[in-house]
């Protein structure tokens, strides 16, 4: 069976400036089976078109949480319940692997200083090996096209570069056969090219995000996705699924 892995991130990757409000960088990636992957539209497409009369809505995790643009209409709070209520039904009842990295910004500098990586790149390296690891473990033939959302022409370079060398070169843990053997594309997106796969990895971003800089805080689109992560036959995700660096 082939495969879909959709790349999405929430905080800013750049190392010059540290948000001490979300002083965290995470690349989140959604994936999905063929056969999932057009269920789970087909039920968005019907959301979409339920609130916004059209499915060429794009479902933006800020925009959503802030009430901007189209999605003003939740200031109502009781569509804005029932909003939620679908959506977080979809999302929960979706058969898909959640695969999140997460790069603390301040310390990754104070402890490799000017040797310091990409955020965006190490991320990158974290959620591939998982993708194997997740692959290897379900299905031994399965095949992955990965989709990224673009983000400008030198960082979607910088990140193709990284993604070559990935595959040239393997990982500590992954050598280049293994990604060679599972990997077949690796495409950039226009967030206006309105894909499924890329809106939903990016609903599921600032969850994770927000897990990792608040772990006891309980927060209800985490507690969606908690059981999505990959993890181990004990059922462990931190280090697996969901990796905190450093």
């Amino acid at each position: 069976m082939n495969y879909s892995f959709f790349l999405d991130e929430t905080g800013d990757h750049g190392l010059s400036f540290i948000d001490k409000n979300f002083p965290l960088f995470l690349l989140c990636g959604f994936a999905i089976s063929e056969d999932a992957l057009k269920e789970i539209e087909k039920k968005i497409n019907k959301f979409k078109q339920k609130y916004f009369k059209t499915t060429e809505i794009i479902l933006h995790s800020r925009d959503i949480r802030k009430c901007e643009g189209v999605f003003q209409i939740l200031f109502d709070l009781n569509l804005k319940a029932e909003f939620y209520k679908d959506l977080n039904k979809i999302i929960g009842e979706g058969d898909y692997c959640l695969i999140g990295s997460g790069i603390q910004k301040e310390e990754h500098i104070k402890k490799y200083g000017k040797g310091a990586k990409d955020p965006y790149s190490l991320s990158l390296s974290f959620v591939l090996e998982r993708l194997i690891f997740y692959l290897d473990k379900i299905d031994e033939q399965a095949k992955v096209e990965i989709f990224a959302e673009e983000r400008g022409k030198r960082e979607d370079q910088m990140l193709l570069s990284h993604f070559n060398s990935i595959m040239d070169r393997g990982t500590f843990y992954v050598q280049p056969d293994r990604f060679k053997n599972r990997i077949e594309k690796f495409n950039f997106h226009s967030k206006k090219d309105n894909i499924v796969g890329l809106q939903i990895a990016d609903l599921c971003a600032y969850p994770l995000a927000r897990h990792l800089l608040n772990p006891e805080e309980p927060y209800i689109p985490f507690k969606i996705i908690e059981r999505k992560i990959y993890c181990s036959e004990e059922g462990q995700y931190e280090g697996w699924g969901l990796k905190l660096f450093p």
